[in-house]
């Protein structure tokens, strides 16, 4: 019999959604890891890695918001790769990735979803 490896994961309060101003990203610590959030427009919050995957520089969160067709995206100030918000893939390199996290938003309060 193979053992089953159960996969835990946590919703980590991180700020109102009245924090966040709309088409702009902010950070957030939660534990030791460095998110972006990014509001697109009423509920609609996206949380992503702050690190840029090209450079490896905490910078995501400074990033530009926009779209591509409907899709929400964030470009890197660095060098303009520019990444979908929902799947962290890359529309203008496919080799790199964006990493991306769950929301929610609870009583007025964004969470952020976590693997333990």
């Amino acid at each position: 019999m193979v053992p089953t490896i159960e996969m835990t994961t946590t919703w980590e309060r991180t700020c109102e959604l009245d924090d966040l101003e709309p088409g702009w990203g902010e950070v957030a610590l939660l534990g030791a890891r460095q998110v972006a959030l990014v509001r697109v427009g009423g509920e609609e919050v996206y949380a992503v890695d702050h690190h840029d995957p090209h450079t490896g520089a905490p910078v995501m969160a400074r990033g530009i918001v926009g779209s591509r067709g409907d899709r929400p995206t964030i470009a890197s100030p660095l060098h303009k790769q520019v990444y979908d918000l929902g799947t962290g893939a890359c529309f203008t390199d496919a080799s790199l990735a964006l990493r991306t996290y769950r929301t929610r938003v609870v009583g007025g309060m964004i969470e952020v979803e976590l693997d333990a």
